[in-house]
């Protein structure tokens, strides 16, 4: 199955998810539940928004965005963070309700029994989703995914505590598992927030990703006078790699070129995914960097 197909099925998981759940909360009216409830209904919004930027993503480099749409992806898992702190706040409200006027709790037994089930196929789909976005470095499947484990261990803190109500009559339980899952998920929806926006300001390649390329690199050493400024980026599922690379000047174009096409090809044969920039330059010339800021120029230098 590809990205798209997992997002789709999400989709389908969190749909059945939010009416047992609900079922759940109707028929034993805790607030703990309908806080589980309301996870699976940021889980649909955020499934729904993941698949249309995978889906924008995925659209080739045009005149507007000539190194592609890859970031939109970043895109989907600061929304999806954004979401679940709406979610959490909403909860702590209702809970903070619902511990100044306490109910009673009825039908636990069937209640507890479809947030089980609910939370069975969340895992089964995390877990799944999870190991399609390692394979295939996509930020919006693993925060989609993520999201999903949380959803798992807030239902199972649910249901245990749930039980212990159940056997102790202590009612205020369920309101403070309400507060917790809020506190929980707040946790999740920072992290998905961060890491969006960690993504959005060109981040280097992950160590790995690095010593892969590293590795290449090497392999050019006896005829490669050197490799300097090996500058990375990410962008969603896609890596890039800028270097200059230093030849004997007395070497022709042609040769030149044709060694520079053998590094390019083994580092994107190297890292799945890669787009490398190599300029050539002789061995005697070191290309530099401005480091000034463009304030700092000449006016019409910029």
């Amino acid at each position: 199955m590809q990205v798209k197909s997992y997002l789709k099925l999400s989709v389908t998981v969190a749909v059945t998810t939010i009416v047992l759940k609900t079922g759940a909360w109707w028929l034993t009216g805790s607030v703990s539940l309908l806080s589980d409830a309301l996870e699976s209904l940021v889980n649909l919004a955020g499934a729904i928004f993941a698949l249309a930027m995978v889906t924008l993503a995925a659209q080739p480099p045009d005149d507007d965005h000539p190194y592609g749409h890859h970031k939109a992806e970043y895109f989907s898992s600061g929304f999806e963070g954004v979401l679940i702190l709406v979610a959490a706040l909403a909860i702590i409200w209702t809970a903070v309700q619902r511990w100044l006027h306490p109910q009673p709790l009825e039908g636990l037994g069937l209640g507890l029994g479809l947030s089980v089930i609910s939370s069975i196929l969340n895992g089964l789909l995390a877990w799944a989703m999870l190991r399609k976005a390692r394979q295939h470095r996509s930020m919006a499947l693993e925060g989609d995914a993520r999201h999903l484990f949380t959803d798992v261990w807030t239902s199972a803190g649910v249901v245990l505590g749930l039980i212990a109500v159940h056997f102790t009559g202590w009612i205020w339980l369920d309101p403070l598992l309400a507060i917790a899952v809020a506190l929980n998920i707040l946790r999740e929806g920072f992290s998905l927030v961060r890491a969006s926006a960690t993504g959005l300001m060109d981040q280097a390649v992950e160590p790995e990703v690095q010593a892969q390329i590293d590795g290449v690199l090497s392999r050019f050493g006896a005829q490669v006078t050197r490799f300097d400024h090996v500058t990375t980026r990410r962008a969603g599922q896609r890596r890039f790699v800028d270097l200059h690379m230093h030849l004997p000047a007395g070497w022709s174009l042609g040769r030149a070129a044709a060694l520079r096409d053998a590094v390019e090809r083994d580092l994107m044969r190297g890292v799945p995914g890669l787009r490398a920039t190599i300029q050539l330059l002789p061995a005697d010339l070191e290309a530099h960097f401005l480091q000034t800021q463009p304030q700092d120029l000449p006016r019409g230098a910029a």
